[in-house]
């Protein structure tokens, strides 16, 4: 079972478990993980060979461009902040965080590197503290962050409130990232590769159907659509279908419609609340505005900001 004191600062990142080092600091000169290597927050000299990647880790793309940037920055100032690893009972030592800096040092034909050793008892705590430390660098692309805040929900059985504790973000931002998983997987790709902004990608979201998804994208990619010509071209989609299905239904018999004047108000509206907002008016002076809610989770969360 899991020690609630080791529990308490997982949601702190590595800076809970390791103490700062100052900048004249120097790694401890010691065989590769010599016997006080299993103590808690330890630093020594590993060797790199003996290293296994952390089975966790939620980077799935390593841009070559930024790995020899690394490598350069190492070959001129050496590592300047060591990897974090634990020790298994087998003896197997596993990589933490740092894998950038182990690949970049392998390139360049070192044989050790400096590394902090830190007690992790179970796999529950080490796919907790390894997808809360990647989040916290802020480098991984949007997909990989969905995918972390969705393992730490499905297999670390935290709550949004909770990851969103965890990473410093607000509830609703995880809400909107988790959403991107919902895209088609050849849209998340591009998410993935960069061929897609984060605004692109929530624009297409609000297209609904995977055909209309993948045909905005396409005019994304190859006409350079702008996200807000994206926000348009759903925005007319929508009208469309709302007059073919005569839905924004009647209130005293009198049909509601979208205007042309309430887009910049919808707009403001739909950033603020994360989700797709519409306004329609009828011929009284009245109407109505529609929030879109996407699940329990989602709905609880508009609640909440509905009731400040």
């Amino acid at each position: 079972m899991t020690d609630p004191r080791t529990k308490s600062v997982l949601g702190k990142g590595l800076s809970a478990l390791i103490p700062r080092i100052p900048d004249h600091a120097e790694p401890a000169a010691a065989p590769p993980l010599p016997k006080e290597a299993g103590q808690s927050n330890s630093i020594v000299e590993v060797e790199i060979a003996r290293i296994s990647p952390n089975p966790f880790q939620p980077r799935q793309n390593f841009d070559q461009k930024s790995l020899d940037e690394l490598k350069e920055s190492i070959r001129q100032n050496g590592i300047i902040q060591p990897v974090t690893v634990r020790r298994l009972v087998t003896g197997t030592i596993e990589l933490i965080s740092g894998e950038r800096r182990v690949r970049a040092s392998q390139e360049l034909g070192l044989k050790t590197i400096p590394a902090f050793v830190i007690k992790v008892d179970t796999d529950a705590e080490m796919l907790e503290l390894g997808l809360i430390e990647n989040l916290q660098r802020e480098d991984l692309n949007p997909i990989e962050v969905a995918l972390s805040f969705k393992r730490l929900i499905d297999e670390c059985k935290l709550t949004q409130d909770q990851v969103a504790e965890k990473v410093g973000k607000e509830r609703s931002t995880v809400t909107n990232v988790l959403r991107l998983l919902r895209l088609p997987e050849r849209i998340q790709a591009g998410v993935r590769e960069g061929k897609l902004s984060m605004g692109h990608a929530r624009a297409l979201l609000g297209a609904g159907d995977e055909r209309t998804q993948l045909k905005l994208y396409a005019k994304v990619l190859n006409d350079g659509w702008s996200v807000r010509k994206v926000e348009e071209a759903v925005k007319g989609k929508d009208a469309g279908t709302a007059r073919r299905s005569g839905s924004g239904a009647e209130k005293g018999g009198t049909p509601m419609r979208g205007d042309a004047a309430f887009q910049p108000i919808e707009t403001r509206l739909r950033h603020k609340f994360g989700t797709k907002v519409t306004i329609r008016k009828n011929s009284g002076g009245g109407g109505e505005i529609a929030v879109e809610y996407y699940n329990a989770d989602d709905l609880e969360r508009l609640i909440d900001m509905l009731e400040g």
